[in-house]
């Protein structure tokens, strides 16, 4: 490969990453000296990412329950609310789909910080994801007819 092959590459990757950066705005949550790693990422990079791509998780939640013909609309709350938690946590594939969607608005750094923990980070992001969609319920409510 040559020197010019290489250059452009990296100034691709750094537009790019600048680029996902500013698109996803700033970090949510506190940060303190005391911060670990692990909550460092979360509020700086997956937070961000989880709000941006918030419209897309809903209506791939709502793809998910029609596919598996779920009649959500006739579940109770607390049926709902369950409903969404095993479908993240039992449907392998759903749930490689949205850690997908998250993954790939990773900065290459961020990446390459997300691989050395991901067993942690993924716990924490798809955690963070079912909080998020049990929030916003009543959503599927209206859009799942």
């Amino acid at each position: 490969m040559s020197h010019f092959s290489i250059n452009l590459k990296e100034k691709t990757m750094d537009q790019r990453d600048a680029f996902l950066k500013e698109f996803r705005g700033e970090t949510i949550g506190a940060i303190t000296d005391q911060s670990s790693s692990d909550e460092l990422f979360q509020n700086q990079v997956l937070r961000p990412i989880l709000k941006l791509q918030n419209d897309l998780f809903i209506a791939s939640f709502i793809n998910h329950l029609g596919k598996n013909r779920i009649d959500f609309d006739a579940f109770s709350v607390e049926k709902k609310l369950t409903t969404i938690e095993n479908a993240i946590q039992k449907d392998i594939k759903f749930r490689n789909a949205l850690k997908g969607m998250i993954i790939a608005l990773f900065t290459i750094d961020e990446y390459a910080q997300y691989i050395k923990n991901s067993s942690s980070l993924n716990k924490r992001m798809m955690g963070m994801l079912i909080e998020r969609l049990k929030s916003q319920v009543q959503l599927f409510e209206l859009n799942a007819n």
